[in-house]
Protein backbone atom coordinates (compact mmCIF):
# COMPACT_ATOMS: atom_id res chain seq x y z
CA UNK A 1 0.00 0.00 0.00
CA UNK A 2 1.53 3.97 -0.63
CA UNK A 3 -0.05 6.06 1.19
CA UNK A 4 0.54 10.11 1.08
CA UNK A 5 0.32 11.47 4.82
CA UNK A 6 -0.34 15.79 4.43
CA UNK A 7 0.91 17.56 7.27
CA UNK A 8 0.65 21.16 8.46
CA UNK A 9 3.29 23.45 7.73
CA UNK A 10 3.08 25.63 10.40
CA UNK A 11 5.37 23.01 12.62
CA UNK A 12 7.98 20.46 11.42
CA UNK A 13 7.51 16.54 11.39
CA UNK A 14 7.79 16.11 14.62
CA UNK A 15 7.73 19.52 15.75
CA UNK A 16 10.82 20.68 17.72
CA UNK A 17 8.70 22.13 20.45
CA UNK A 18 5.25 22.10 20.41
CA UNK A 19 2.52 20.99 18.02
CA UNK A 20 0.09 18.31 18.62
CA UNK A 21 -1.15 17.19 15.07
CA UNK A 22 2.73 17.26 13.51
CA UNK A 23 3.18 14.41 16.35
CA UNK A 24 0.62 12.57 15.34
CA UNK A 25 1.92 12.79 11.80
CA UNK A 26 4.84 11.54 12.75
CA UNK A 27 3.98 9.09 15.24
CA UNK A 28 1.54 7.83 12.46
CA UNK A 29 4.43 7.40 9.63
CA UNK A 30 6.37 5.58 12.14
CA UNK A 31 3.47 2.94 12.73
CA UNK A 32 2.55 2.48 9.08
CA UNK A 33 6.42 2.43 7.90
CA UNK A 34 6.46 -0.70 10.98
CA UNK A 35 3.81 -2.03 9.01
CA UNK A 36 5.39 -2.65 5.67
CA UNK A 37 3.74 0.67 4.05
CA UNK A 38 5.25 2.89 1.76
CA UNK A 39 4.74 6.48 3.12
CA UNK A 40 5.40 9.90 1.52
CA UNK A 41 5.13 13.20 4.18
CA UNK A 42 4.38 15.89 2.44
CA UNK A 43 5.53 18.69 5.01
CA UNK A 44 8.16 21.19 5.86
CA UNK A 45 11.51 20.49 4.67
CA UNK A 46 13.23 20.39 8.34
CA UNK A 47 10.84 17.27 8.97
CA UNK A 48 12.53 14.21 9.66
CA UNK A 49 10.46 11.21 9.18
CA UNK A 50 10.60 7.45 8.77
CA UNK A 51 8.99 7.64 5.05
CA UNK A 52 9.72 9.45 2.10
CA UNK A 53 9.70 13.47 2.77
CA UNK A 54 8.53 16.15 0.10
CA UNK A 55 9.42 19.37 0.91
CA UNK A 56 6.94 22.04 0.38
CA UNK A 57 8.36 24.43 1.83
CA UNK A 58 12.29 25.43 3.36
CA UNK A 59 11.33 25.31 7.25
CA UNK A 60 8.25 25.31 9.41
CA UNK A 61 6.11 28.37 9.02
CA UNK A 62 5.94 29.25 12.49
CA UNK A 63 9.72 29.24 13.00
CA UNK A 64 10.97 30.45 10.08
CA UNK A 65 13.76 33.17 9.94
CA UNK A 66 12.66 35.51 8.40
CA UNK A 67 9.25 34.94 9.62
CA UNK A 68 6.52 34.04 7.11
CA UNK A 69 3.44 36.37 7.38
CA UNK A 70 1.44 34.26 4.77
CA UNK A 71 1.21 30.60 4.58
CA UNK A 72 -1.18 31.02 1.98
CA UNK A 73 0.86 30.59 -0.98
CA UNK A 74 2.84 27.24 0.78
CA UNK A 75 -0.99 25.59 0.96
CA UNK A 76 -1.80 26.20 -2.60
CA UNK A 77 1.72 24.83 -3.57
CA UNK A 78 1.12 21.59 -1.83
CA UNK A 79 -2.23 21.76 -3.05
CA UNK A 80 -0.91 21.70 -6.49
CA UNK A 81 2.21 19.55 -5.91
CA UNK A 82 -0.10 16.23 -4.37
CA UNK A 83 -2.81 17.13 -7.30
CA UNK A 84 -0.03 16.45 -9.80
CA UNK A 85 1.61 13.29 -7.58
CA UNK A 86 -1.71 11.77 -6.77
CA UNK A 87 -1.31 9.05 -9.11
CA UNK A 88 1.52 7.65 -7.06
CA UNK A 89 -0.69 7.00 -4.00
CA UNK A 90 -3.31 4.09 -3.22
CA UNK A 91 -4.36 6.60 -0.80
CA UNK A 92 -4.13 10.65 0.50
CA UNK A 93 -4.40 10.91 4.04
CA UNK A 94 -4.77 14.96 4.78
CA UNK A 95 -4.43 16.14 8.74
CA UNK A 96 -4.06 19.83 6.75
CA UNK A 97 -7.68 20.78 7.81
CA UNK A 98 -9.89 22.24 4.79
CA UNK A 99 -6.82 23.57 2.85
CA UNK A 100 -6.38 19.86 1.04
CA UNK A 101 -10.35 19.38 0.77
CA UNK A 102 -10.52 20.11 -2.81
CA UNK A 103 -8.19 17.34 -3.96
CA UNK A 104 -11.18 14.94 -3.48
CA UNK A 105 -13.08 16.80 -5.94
CA UNK A 106 -9.84 17.03 -8.21
CA UNK A 107 -7.97 13.60 -8.22
CA UNK A 108 -9.27 9.92 -8.51
CA UNK A 109 -6.81 8.41 -5.37
CA UNK A 110 -9.21 8.19 -2.52
CA UNK A 111 -8.52 10.76 0.07
CA UNK A 112 -9.25 10.97 3.42
CA UNK A 113 -9.05 13.97 6.26
CA UNK A 114 -8.16 13.53 9.75
CA UNK A 115 -9.85 16.79 11.87
CA UNK A 116 -7.68 17.72 14.70
CA UNK A 117 -9.26 21.10 15.89
CA UNK A 118 -12.67 21.83 17.43
CA UNK A 119 -15.67 22.15 14.94
CA UNK A 120 -18.20 24.19 17.20
CA UNK A 121 -17.81 27.60 16.27
CA UNK A 122 -20.34 28.94 13.46
CA UNK A 123 -17.41 30.01 10.68
CA UNK A 124 -15.95 26.42 10.56
CA UNK A 125 -19.11 24.57 9.35
CA UNK A 126 -19.43 26.72 6.16
CA UNK A 127 -15.40 25.41 5.05
CA UNK A 128 -16.68 21.94 5.12
CA UNK A 129 -19.70 21.49 3.85
CA UNK A 130 -19.39 21.87 0.26
CA UNK A 131 -17.05 18.91 0.61
CA UNK A 132 -19.38 16.73 2.93
CA UNK A 133 -19.23 14.04 0.96
CA UNK A 134 -15.37 13.73 1.24
CA UNK A 135 -14.20 10.64 3.77
CA UNK A 136 -13.48 12.24 7.24
CA UNK A 137 -12.11 10.63 10.72
CA UNK A 138 -12.71 12.55 13.84
CA UNK A 139 -10.13 12.08 16.67
CA UNK A 140 -12.93 11.75 19.55
CA UNK A 141 -16.64 10.72 19.22
CA UNK A 142 -17.01 14.00 21.07
CA UNK A 143 -15.27 15.82 18.20
CA UNK A 144 -17.56 15.13 15.77
CA UNK A 145 -21.09 16.64 17.52
CA UNK A 146 -21.61 20.00 15.48
CA UNK A 147 -21.02 18.52 11.99
CA UNK A 148 -23.04 15.37 11.90
CA UNK A 149 -23.21 16.02 8.02
CA UNK A 150 -20.25 15.24 7.59
CA UNK A 151 -19.19 11.69 6.11
CA UNK A 152 -17.45 10.38 9.09
CA UNK A 153 -15.78 7.23 8.15
CA UNK A 154 -14.47 6.30 11.73
CA UNK A 155 -13.68 7.59 15.15
CA UNK A 156 -9.29 7.51 15.21
CA UNK A 157 -8.47 8.10 18.96
CA UNK A 158 -4.38 9.16 19.18
CA UNK A 159 -1.93 6.54 19.89
CA UNK A 160 1.69 7.24 20.73
CA UNK A 161 4.88 4.69 20.87
CA UNK A 162 4.85 3.86 24.75
CA UNK A 163 8.34 3.13 25.15
CA UNK A 164 9.17 6.91 23.61
CA UNK A 165 7.93 7.89 27.07
CA UNK A 166 10.48 7.18 30.31
CA UNK A 167 8.26 5.33 33.29
CA UNK A 168 8.32 7.36 36.84
CA UNK A 169 7.38 5.11 38.98
CA UNK A 170 7.33 7.69 42.30
CA UNK A 171 5.65 10.63 42.27
CA UNK A 172 6.91 14.17 42.11
CA UNK A 173 6.18 17.32 44.49
CA UNK A 174 4.80 19.49 41.71
CA UNK A 175 1.75 19.91 39.62
CA UNK A 176 2.50 20.60 35.94
CA UNK A 177 0.87 22.08 32.87
CA UNK A 178 2.00 21.29 29.36
CA UNK A 179 0.42 22.67 26.31
CA UNK A 180 0.28 25.96 24.93
CA UNK A 181 -1.30 29.51 26.58
CA UNK A 182 -4.54 30.15 25.71
CA UNK A 183 -7.49 31.38 28.01
CA UNK A 184 -9.41 27.80 26.53
CA UNK A 185 -6.90 26.00 28.02
CA UNK A 186 -7.03 27.65 31.35
CA UNK A 187 -3.59 27.59 32.76
CA UNK A 188 -5.18 30.15 35.03
CA UNK A 189 -7.32 27.52 36.85
CA UNK A 190 -4.44 25.16 36.93
CA UNK A 191 -2.85 27.98 38.93
CA UNK A 192 -5.72 27.94 41.07
CA UNK A 193 -5.76 24.43 42.06
CA UNK A 194 -2.07 24.90 43.00
CA UNK A 195 -2.54 27.81 44.82
CA UNK A 196 -5.80 25.73 46.97
CA UNK A 197 -3.81 22.18 47.10
CA UNK A 198 -0.58 24.04 48.22
CA UNK A 199 1.44 22.57 45.98
CA UNK A 200 4.05 23.95 43.50
CA UNK A 201 3.20 24.31 39.47
CA UNK A 202 5.43 24.51 36.54
CA UNK A 203 4.00 25.50 33.22
CA UNK A 204 5.74 24.60 30.36
CA UNK A 205 3.98 26.26 27.58
CA UNK A 206 4.65 27.92 24.12
CA UNK A 207 2.52 31.63 23.75
CA UNK A 208 1.33 33.08 20.47
CA UNK A 209 1.29 37.27 20.11
CA UNK A 210 -2.07 38.59 20.07
CA UNK A 211 -5.31 37.24 22.26
CA UNK A 212 -2.85 34.57 23.86
CA UNK A 213 -0.39 37.20 24.87
CA UNK A 214 -2.98 39.38 25.97
CA UNK A 215 -4.78 36.91 28.08
CA UNK A 216 -0.95 35.86 29.40
CA UNK A 217 -0.49 39.11 30.84
CA UNK A 218 -3.52 39.75 31.96
CA UNK A 219 -4.32 36.63 33.86
CA UNK A 220 -1.39 34.04 34.10
CA UNK A 221 2.12 36.37 34.43
CA UNK A 222 0.83 38.35 37.74
CA UNK A 223 0.42 34.94 39.62
CA UNK A 224 3.78 33.93 38.57
CA UNK A 225 6.50 33.78 41.34
CA UNK A 226 8.96 31.87 40.61
CA UNK A 227 8.40 29.85 43.53
CA UNK A 228 5.19 28.32 44.06
CA UNK A 229 4.20 29.10 40.66
CA UNK A 230 7.00 28.66 37.88
CA UNK A 231 7.10 29.25 34.24
CA UNK A 232 9.38 27.73 32.03
CA UNK A 233 8.03 28.18 28.89
CA UNK A 234 7.75 25.72 25.52
CA UNK A 235 9.93 22.52 25.97
CA UNK A 236 11.39 19.87 23.56
CA UNK A 237 10.20 16.41 23.17
CA UNK A 238 13.43 15.56 24.88
CA UNK A 239 12.36 17.29 27.62
CA UNK A 240 8.80 16.20 28.14
CA UNK A 241 9.15 13.07 29.84
CA UNK A 242 11.07 14.43 32.77
CA UNK A 243 8.95 17.39 33.14
CA UNK A 244 5.59 15.24 33.06
CA UNK A 245 7.36 11.84 35.10
CA UNK A 246 8.78 13.90 37.75
CA UNK A 247 5.43 15.47 38.31
CA UNK A 248 2.88 14.32 40.82
CA UNK A 249 0.43 15.07 38.36
CA UNK A 250 -0.60 17.04 35.39
CA UNK A 251 -3.48 19.64 35.18
CA UNK A 252 -5.91 19.57 32.39
CA UNK A 253 -8.84 22.08 33.54
CA UNK A 254 -9.81 22.79 29.81
CA UNK A 255 -12.53 24.82 29.51
CA UNK A 256 -13.94 24.31 25.70
CA UNK A 257 -14.66 20.88 23.45
CA UNK A 258 -11.36 19.94 23.87
CA UNK A 259 -10.99 17.57 20.39
CA UNK A 260 -8.43 14.90 22.28
CA UNK A 261 -5.68 16.31 23.87
CA UNK A 262 -2.26 14.10 23.24
CA UNK A 263 -0.67 15.50 26.64
CA UNK A 264 -2.90 13.35 28.74
CA UNK A 265 -1.89 10.18 27.24
CA UNK A 266 1.69 11.52 27.50
CA UNK A 267 1.42 12.08 30.67
CA UNK A 268 -0.10 8.67 31.42
CA UNK A 269 2.86 7.11 29.82
CA UNK A 270 5.13 8.38 32.29
CA UNK A 271 3.32 7.21 34.95
CA UNK A 272 1.71 10.31 35.83
CA UNK A 273 -1.87 11.00 36.36
CA UNK A 274 -4.28 13.93 34.95
CA UNK A 275 -6.32 16.07 37.16
CA UNK A 276 -8.80 17.31 34.01
CA UNK A 277 -12.61 19.14 33.96
CA UNK A 278 -14.78 16.65 31.62
CA UNK A 279 -14.95 18.57 28.53
CA UNK A 280 -14.83 17.50 25.27
CA UNK A 281 -13.30 14.06 24.89
CA UNK A 282 -11.53 14.02 28.37
CA UNK A 283 -14.69 11.41 28.95
CA UNK A 284 -13.29 9.09 26.30
CA UNK A 285 -9.89 8.91 27.56
CA UNK A 286 -9.22 9.36 31.18
CA UNK A 287 -11.29 7.23 33.98
CA UNK A 288 -11.92 8.76 37.16
CA UNK A 289 -10.42 6.82 40.30
CA UNK A 290 -7.86 5.29 37.81
CA UNK A 291 -6.12 7.39 35.68
CA UNK A 292 -6.80 10.04 37.93
CA UNK A 293 -9.82 12.53 38.79
CA UNK A 294 -12.24 14.23 36.63
CA UNK A 295 -14.49 16.87 37.86
CA UNK A 296 -16.21 20.33 36.49
CA UNK A 297 -15.16 21.97 40.03
CA UNK A 298 -11.32 23.25 40.17
CA UNK A 299 -12.10 24.04 43.46
CA UNK A 300 -12.95 19.58 43.93
CA UNK A 301 -9.55 18.84 41.51
CA UNK A 302 -7.89 20.54 43.66
CA UNK A 303 -8.99 18.65 47.04
CA UNK A 304 -8.29 15.37 45.06
CA UNK A 305 -4.51 16.70 45.29
CA UNK A 306 -4.24 14.88 48.18
CA UNK A 307 -5.77 11.50 47.19
CA UNK A 308 -3.55 11.52 43.94
CA UNK A 309 -0.88 8.82 45.78
CA UNK A 310 -4.10 6.20 45.69
CA UNK A 311 -4.02 6.41 42.16
CA UNK A 312 -1.27 3.69 40.91
CA UNK A 313 1.16 5.30 38.43
CA UNK A 314 1.90 1.72 36.93
CA UNK A 315 -2.23 1.60 36.06
CA UNK A 316 -1.66 5.09 34.86
CA UNK A 317 0.96 3.82 32.15
CA UNK A 318 -1.28 0.52 31.24
CA UNK A 319 -3.60 2.11 30.22
CA UNK A 320 -2.16 3.78 27.20
CA UNK A 321 -0.66 0.72 26.54
CA UNK A 322 -4.24 -0.82 26.56
CA UNK A 323 -6.14 1.56 25.07
CA UNK A 324 -3.92 4.08 23.35
CA UNK A 325 -0.62 2.20 21.58
CA UNK A 326 0.67 3.37 18.01
CA UNK A 327 0.08 -0.03 16.68
CA UNK A 328 -3.94 -0.05 17.80
CA UNK A 329 -4.34 4.04 15.80
CA UNK A 330 -2.24 2.49 13.14
CA UNK A 331 -4.42 -0.31 12.34
CA UNK A 332 -7.37 1.90 12.79
CA UNK A 333 -6.06 3.79 10.15
CA UNK A 334 -5.06 1.02 8.09
CA UNK A 335 -8.73 -0.48 7.86
CA UNK A 336 -10.12 2.99 6.79
CA UNK A 337 -7.56 3.05 4.44
CA UNK A 338 -8.51 -0.42 2.91
CA UNK A 339 -12.31 0.06 2.99
CA UNK A 340 -11.74 3.54 1.07
CA UNK A 341 -10.25 1.56 -1.45
CA UNK A 342 -12.33 -1.09 -2.01
CA UNK A 343 -15.08 1.52 -2.15
CA UNK A 344 -13.07 3.72 -4.80
CA UNK A 345 -12.08 0.00 -7.24
CA UNK A 346 -15.91 -1.01 -6.46
CA UNK A 347 -16.90 2.06 -7.95
CA UNK A 348 -14.19 1.87 -11.25
CA UNK A 349 -15.37 -1.40 -11.83
CA UNK A 350 -19.19 0.08 -12.21
CA UNK A 351 -18.47 3.41 -14.11
CA UNK A 352 -16.17 0.86 -16.80
CA UNK A 353 -19.32 -1.43 -16.77
CA UNK A 354 -21.22 1.45 -17.49
CA UNK A 355 -19.11 2.78 -20.06
CA UNK A 356 -18.82 -0.90 -22.06
CA UNK A 357 -22.67 -0.59 -21.60
CA UNK A 358 -23.01 2.35 -23.54
CA UNK A 359 -20.21 1.50 -25.92
CA UNK A 360 -22.32 -1.68 -26.72
CA UNK A 361 -25.95 0.47 -26.78
CA UNK A 362 -24.42 2.76 -29.33
CA UNK A 363 -22.36 -0.08 -31.27
CA UNK A 364 -25.97 -1.74 -31.32
CA UNK A 365 -27.74 1.23 -32.24
CA UNK A 366 -25.07 2.07 -35.31
CA UNK A 367 -25.88 -1.57 -36.61
CA UNK A 368 -29.36 -0.92 -36.76
CA UNK A 369 -29.25 2.35 -38.77
CA UNK A 370 -26.98 0.71 -40.85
Amino acid sequence: MRVALLAPLFESVPPKLYGGTERVVHNLCQGLIDANVDVTVFASADSVVSGRLAPMVHQALRLSNPPIADGAPYHLKMLAEVGRRAHEFDVIHNHHDYWMLPLSRLVRTPLVTTLHGRLDLDFIGPGFMPFRDSAFVSISDSQRTPLPQLNWQRTVRHGIDVQNFQFHPKPGKYLAFLGRISVEKRPDWAIEIALRAGVPLKIAAKIENGKDREYFDACVKPKIDGRQIEFIGEISESEKSEFLGNALALTFPVDWPEPFGLVMIESLACGTPVLARPCGSVPEILKDGITGFVSPDVNELAKRVRDLPAISRTGCRAWVEKHFSLKRMTEDYLNVYRNLIARSAARDRRNLLHSVELASDRHHKTQLQG
